[in-house]
């Protein structure tokens, strides 16, 4: 990528005992520069990004906020109907609606992440274009802003455990762990799709069938005991897997505790967004020309 220049002499405010100072862009050389400090320095960048998002979200909205609550409380209503009383597929001991929204609230978090990081780089086009800023921000910033909205799934979430009478035991301890591993998959995925979105214009379509499949593939509307041990692991490799059958836990105490599941979805997050990082790095250079 070809270096810029800054000459903060053309500036007619700078004290003429100010000497000339010049800023140098250069591409990163090392296979993986994350540049931690740097995305540091823009904080409040990334402040200014995670508040549009929300505004931008919520604009001449009818429902506003109230949407974050209604769209797992709608599609927990379907599954329980479906899922539980017709088809009657097993809740590890849980009532239908507590089974179904424990896992609805982060799955719901990770797939609007998901989508919204994948269009990120593509949507902010113009302001790639003309200002220098670490890229890594753009889809960092995205999935941080649907944090907002987990939080106040979250607290409906609770509140319906203990409805139901359950009360979360020191296993709740897990949670930040588990909200972290769901933020990293949606960021490692997020990556790897914002910068192919990049190149190709239509990944933005195939998301959505992506986000339907992957949940078709998570134990959201069935309990991952139904699938047998010994392919456990391999299914845990689905991150999604792992998080959601952690927080039924974790919440609970109801379903599978951490175990070869976990250990695999962690494993998998790690990859993933090892790979994200290096494959987004690599594109930052050529974006600005790509989009």
């Amino acid at each position: 990528m070809a270096s810029f220049t800054a000459d903060s002499s053309v500036s007619a405010r700078v004290p003429a005992h100010t000497s000339a100072t010049t800023v140098r862009i250069e591409p990163p050389r090392a296979w993986l520069e994350l540049r931690l400090r740097e995305v540091w320095m823009y904080r409040e960048l990334l402040y200014f990004f995670i508040w549009r998002d929300l505004k931008v979200r919520y604009r001449q909205t009818v429902i506003g906020v109230a949407w974050v609550v209604l769209q797992p409380l709608m599609s927990m209503g379907v599954f329980t109907i479906f899922f539980g009383r017709l088809a009657k597929l097993p809740s590890d001991g849980l009532p239908y609606p507590v089974f179904y929204f424990a896992a609805l609230a982060p799955w719901t978090y990770f797939s609007t992440a998901l989508t919204t990081a994948t269009n990120v780089v593509v949507d902010n086009q113009r302001v790639i274009t003309k200002v220098y800023f670490p890229r890594l921000i753009l889809p960092l910033s995205s999935v941080l802003s649907g944090l907002v909205d987990f939080a106040i799934a979250f607290v409906v979430l609770v509140a319906l455990v203990l409805g139901y009478g359950l009360r979360p035991g020191m296993q709740a301890l897990w949670l930040p762990f588990l909200l972290l591993l769901a933020l990293a998959t949606a960021l490692g995925i997020g990556l790897w799709l914002s910068a192919l979105n990049a190149l190709y214009r239509d990944v933005k379509y195939v998301t959505p069938f992506l986000v339907q499949f992957w949940m078709l593939a998570s134990p959201v509307a069935y309990p991952s005991s139904l699938v047998p041990g010994k392919w456990r692991w391999l299914y845990g490799l689905n991150p999604m897997a792992g998080v959601i059958e952690g927080f039924r836990w974790a919440l609970t105490g109801h379903g599978q505790p951490p175990g070869a599941l976990m250990l695999a979805s962690t494993g998998a997050v790690v990859v993933l967004l090892v790979g994200g990082l290096l494959f987004f790095q690599r594109m930052e250079g050529t974006v600005a020309d790509l989009v």
